[in-house]
């Protein structure tokens, strides 16, 4: 297959007869893969050795409800058909069961893997004692920093042309910490949990992702004129390590302003770097202004693990099992989790394709404007492989 591959390669006609080479980069350069698990630096933990053998990886695969199934399934026939190294170990996790049996497995598999594909994952037991195992996952895993890179496509039909904007969230505390309790009968209280050191960590990362991808500017979005205390530690801290970085511009912005600004003049965004509520908030209005829930990837971050998904976590259950469903953010999500491992080779494949289908093509789902099913895009884009 990739022998087959390799000779309908137009581009790089210098990997012909390369079937067996490393996809990975030039010996000396590490991917973020290695740099992650070489260079912790924040919790010490006692790490599971990565699963790696034969130059493949190991990668556990967390289908999720809704389209999440059918969605992996397309993901792993263009793995297939491309010859990527990498082999996923499939954890289903019960939505159902008022236990975390299922979500403490799905945890041991990543830290022994270190790294994960997901789709999102229900949690339909209503019981205070049970978590959200989407929560449970970047918590336990200390998968503090969300990336969502929003560029729009040319091929999709929107408002706003040529939006690039990336969001860095941070991932495992703020409003989604869980911490409620009802203090008096009648009288919820649920705590909005924000530390400086959490804060700096991903404020670094922000500034860090800036430099190394040469952003301009980073702007933190925030509440403090309401909440002095939490977001004003987090906004504080934001502009002290700005100064660190004199070359990239900083500013803020007030949550609800940011909205409307992203609605009306989504352009004068670069980097966006935000607490944990109000990035699930601005995710899903960016990715509403590129197109919907079906195109963005994200990706989870901490200092030893990292786990890939669509990028507006919503599990799409309505539309289910009719071939409608757009499989592009998942898989643009394994594309994300191929590049992290460092099999740039396959990424590229994959996004060229990608790109074509939707730009060029038009081969489209119905919810970006096209009359295709999700098999035929997928079948669009395993045609290009090689071809473009």
């Amino acid at each position: 297959m990739a022998v087959r591959l390799l000779s309908k390669i137009k581009l790089l006609p210098e990997l012909r007869g390369a079937a067996y080479v490393s996809s990975a980069a030039a010996p000396a350069e590490l991917s973020d893969f290695e740099v992650q698990h070489k260079t912790p630096v924040i919790r010490k933990q006692k790490l599971i050795p990565v699963a790696q053998y034969g130059g493949r990886h190991a990668v556990t695969m967390l289908p999720g409800g809704g389209i999440g199934p059918e969605c992996m399934g397309y993901v792993r026939d263009i793995f297939k058909y491309i010859g990527a190294p990498v082999d996923f170990e499939l954890v289903d996790i019960d939505p159902n069961v008022d236990n975390d049996d299922d979500v403490q497995y799905a945890i041991t598999t990543i830290k022994r893997n270190g790294v994960g594909l997901k789709g999102n994952i229900e949690t339909k037991s209503e019981a205070a004692y049970v978590t959200s195992r989407n929560v449970a996952l970047r918590n336990e895993l200390d998968m503090y920093a969300y990336v969502l890179n929003c560029k729009s496509y040319p091929g999709v039909s929107t408002r706003h042309k040529d939006i690039d904007v990336v969001i860095i969230r941070q991932n495992t505390e703020g409003e989604y910490a869980m911490l409620e309790h009802e203090s008096v009968r009648g009288v919820i209280e649920s705590m909005k949990v924000v530390t400086a050191s959490n804060s700096e960590r991903v404020a670094r990362f922000a500034f860090e992702f800036a430099k190394r991808n040469g952003r301009k500017k980073v702007t933190t979005v925030h509440k403090a004129n309401i909440m002095k205390l939490s977001d004003g530690l987090f906004l504080e801290t934001s502009r002290r390590l700005a100064e660190e970085y004199p070359e990239i511009e900083h500013n803020d912005m007030i949550i609800d302003n940011c909205c409307m600004q992203l609605v009306a003049r989504p352009h004068q965004f670069d980097v966006m770097l935000m607490t944990n509520l109000y990035g699930s908030i601005v995710s899903n209005v960016v990715c509403g202004l590129l197109g919907g829930a079906g195109l963005l990837s994200g990706r989870n971050y901490g200092d030893h693990y990292a786990v890939f998904e669509p990028g507006t976590r919503n599990t799409g259950t309505a539309i289910a099992g009719k071939n409608i469903a757009n499989p592009i953010a998942m898989i643009n999500a394994s594309v994300d989790m191929l590049e992290h491992l460092g099999h740039h080779f396959h990424a590229d494949l994959i996004r060229r394709a990608v790109n074509k289908t939707i730009n060029v093509d038009k081969v489209l789902t119905p919810d970006v404007g096209g009359t295709a099913s999700s098999s035929e895009v997928v079948n669009n884009i395993m045609g290009n492989i090689g071809r473009c």
